[in-house]
């Protein structure tokens, strides 16, 4: 029936509109998802998500080294309670670490007590690792209710970005397109922890070197947000 059809239509165009908003970069329905900073300072958040992985750390932070570079790695509780040891190595070099969640799997649908526990074992993980994490950021970006809710309730700082990952398999063109679209107050997200990350692995000492030429200093997320606009 005609009524019928238009209810469909409602619902379908409802699960739209909530698809899109779980996946907008700078907006949920509840608390606050910070994408990118306002700020005069000429200087850029670069973040690492997922791991840690030997692999990654032992690509990442010599180069960070070499540039004088501070970033903000969130990490997989699962896989920091595995490899302590990497974590502490992480905070060792003067890199912040954020939460990203326990499991990985998309913060959707799920129940408080589960975005909750998702937090709190991450949290345990880390601290058993000597590290205290302030920022959390969502895996895949995936958000609604629930999970900005949980952050708030564990009184962290969900963190998203506007700069990511460029779709090439061309480390120079990737360097490139990160370098071209990182402005002052970006937060930058590179994957570059496991096996299939090779080109943001190559395409690093790049992005870095780009970012310098453009008088862009690399800092962690928390100091980027100590230099928020009024």
């Amino acid at each position: 029936t005609t009524v019928a059809v238009a209810v469909l239509l409602v619902l379908l165009g409802a699960a739209l509109a909530l698809y899109e908003i779980s996946r907008a970069r700078c907006f949920t329905l509840t608390s606050q998802a910070i994408c990118r900073v306002e700020t005069a300072a000429p200087m850029v958040a670069l973040t690492f998500d997922d791991g840690p992985t030997p692999l990654g750390a032992e690509a990442i932070l010599p180069e960070l080294a070499r540039h004088d570079a501070h970033a903000t790695f969130f990490l997989i509780g699962a896989e920091a309670a595995r490899r302590p040891g990497l974590v502490r190595a992480i905070a060792a070099a003067g890199h912040e670490v954020g939460d990203h969640s326990y499991s990985h799997v998309r913060m959707v649908g799920h129940t408080g007590r589960f975005y909750d526990r998702e937090i709190e074992q991450t949290q345990a993980a880390l601290r058993s690792a000597g590290v205290e994490a302030v920022l959390f950021r969502p895996p895949y970006g995936k958000k609604l209710i629930g999970m900005p809710l949980a952050v708030e309730r564990h009184g962290l700082k969900m963190i998203l970005w506007d700069v990511e990952d460029p779709e090439t398999g061309d480390p120079r063109v990737f360097a490139d397109r990160v370098v071209r679209a990182a402005r002052p107050g970006s937060i930058i997200l590179v994957h570059a922890m496991y096996g299939s990350n090779g080109v943001a692995r190559a395409a690093l000492p790049a992005i870095l070197d780009g970012l310098r030429e453009k008088h862009l200093k690399v800092v962690t997320v928390s100091e980027l947000l100590a230099h928020r606009a009024p």
